[in-house]
């Protein structure tokens, strides 16, 4: 009678193990497009069998075992982490380059051109007042043309700085949904499938803003670094990241377009730790990318040192000439020729923005002659004319022409653009590799998992009628043993 007694109960585990298998094995299939979920293993134990002792053996259900890699998971948050970046920094370039074009026609190139032009025809005819009018015209545009490619640039550092902060704000909520998932997890005791894929899903779409490493606590909570030096999740605890604009300590330009800053929740300036994400390359854009061209605290950008530059010699060789000759008697003087161009010379920054042609010039106070000796009636035009192909070194920048200083700055920022395509090209393949290898390690892999439950349908059947026969056999002898039965 005990032997039996003791079947029944080795059978009654048998049938409870392989439900709880059954179970897991269900939850992995109904799983395997849930975000995040690694598939479970629901691992059986072999009970010791010592009738002596009372160890009846059979079999009991283990503990769940999770497949999650987390080399594998932080492999695939590497990559997020450079497609993030690369993606973010290809949509930023491409609206950079545009303020940058050199084909069309329309910008800052095309209007030097048609200045040039209007400073030749004004050679031919240097008393004409229509070709007078034109350098007047096409100084006009090419002033505008500044102004509009530092209003962009201008645009460009506030829709970064906007979107840094609202990077940022959206980092911070994430870390917050997996605090709230992490008290979940410390209220449940750990060993949620649900939950873990919930916060793996989580700290994946958290990957793309910025670079970030998980830890799985002993209590199935994680906590969650920056760079794997600044904690963001520590169990319950969350700390928030914050945005702001700063002057850097050796700035010498007054009023200078300010420069961006992140910050860790204890205040520590933590902006050269983020190298990745999208948080990194808004920040390398807005700070390392942009003032180049637009300037910042410590310089003043090549869009405003061009500016500038130009305005001063345009305005030199017109105020180095005359507008009309002295009379022959010496009762009336030369006229001297007047500047065409103005800037804001108290900010260095704000030269592009600023320039525009005098409000006081007229087309007849421009200055055609060039007093020699000798003396040449339509020397000035010819001279700035000569500004397309410069010949002196005072006359260029950087050693080469405008046009060509510019053309510089349109490559650069295309050679930019190319590197981040290319990049985000390599990031979203090794994204795709890394994901593959992770869903071959932690996967649901259907195929299996149904060859898996029908082993364990067929377990719990044949235990079933183990169970049937035993209790069979049982009810018979108590029938038997018992008096007064037939």
């Amino acid at each position: 009678m005990p032997s039996l007694i003791s079947s029944l109960y080795v059978q009654a585990g048998a049938i409870n193990a392989f439900e709880q298998a059954i179970a897991v094995t269900s939850a992995n299939v109904s799983n395997a497009s849930t975000p995040g979920y690694a598939s479970q293993t629901q691992t059986l134990v072999a009970m010791r069998e010592d009738i002596s002792q009372g160890a009846i053996g059979g079999v009991a259900a283990g503990p769940v075992v999770s497949s999650r890699d987390q080399y594998a998971e932080q492999a695939v948050r590497n990559q997020q982490t450079a497609l993030g970046g690369s993606t973010e920094s290809v949509n930023s370039l491409t609206s950079l380059q545009s303020m940058f074009d050199v084909t069309g026609a329309s910008g800052i190139s095309t209007a030097l051109s048609s200045l040039y032009q209007s400073f030749s025809a004004w050679g031919q005819t240097p008393s004409d007042g229509t070709a007078r009018q034109n350098v007047l015209t096409s100084a006009g545009n090419l002033a505008e043309a500044f102004q509009t490619t530092a209003s962009g640039l201008t645009s460009a550092a506030t829709t970064a700085n906007q979107q840094l902060q609202q990077t940022v704000t959206q980092v911070n909520t994430l870390v917050g949904q997996l605090q709230q998932l992490n008290t979940l997890v410390m209220g449940n005791n750990g060993n949620d499938s649900g939950l873990d894929a919930q916060i793996n899903s989580a700290i994946e779409n958290l990957s793309q803003y910025i670079p970030v490493s998980a830890t799985e606590q002993p209590d199935g909570t994680y906590t969650v670094m920056l760079g794997g030096e600044t904690p963001l999740l520590v169990g319950g605890q969350q700390y928030s990241l914050s945005f702001d604009l700063y002057q850097p300590d050796n700035s010498t330009i007054q009023n200078a377009p300010p420069l961006a800053q992140i910050k860790a929740a204890d205040g520590t300036d933590i902006t050269s730790d983020i190298t990745g994400g999208q948080l990194g390359a808004l920040l390398n854009f807005r700070n390392t990318v942009l003032p180049p061209y637009m300037g910042d605290g410590t310089q003043a950008g090549s869009l405003n040192t061009m500016a500038q530059q130009f305005a001063d010699t345009v305005n030199g060789i017109l105020t180095s000439g005359n507008i009309s000759d002295a009379s022959a008697d010496g009762a009336t003087p030369a006229v001297p020729g007047v500047p065409l161009f103005t800037y804001d010379t108290t900010n260095a920054t704000n030269e592009a923005a600023s320039l525009s042609v005098s409000s006081t010039i007229t087309p007849s106070q421009l200055a055609a002659i060039a007093p020699g000796p000798p003396e040449v009636s339509n020397g000035i035009p010819l001279a700035l004319a000569q500004l397309e192909n410069p010949q002196s070194s005072a006359d260029q920048i950087d050693g080469q022409s405008y046009t060509a200083a510019f053309g510089d700055m349109a490559t650069q920022t295309g050679n930019l653009l190319n590197q981040a395509t290319e990049d985000q090209q390599v990031a979203q393949s090794a994204l795709t590799q890394a994901q593959n290898l992770r869903q071959q390690q932690s996967g649901v892999n259907l195929d299996q998992q149904a060859a898996t439950l029908v082993e364990y349908q067929r377990s719990y059947e044949a235990n079933a009628e183990m169970l049937t026969v035993l209790n069979q056999l049982m009810q018979d002898t108590i029938n038997i043993l018992e008096p007064g039965t037939a």
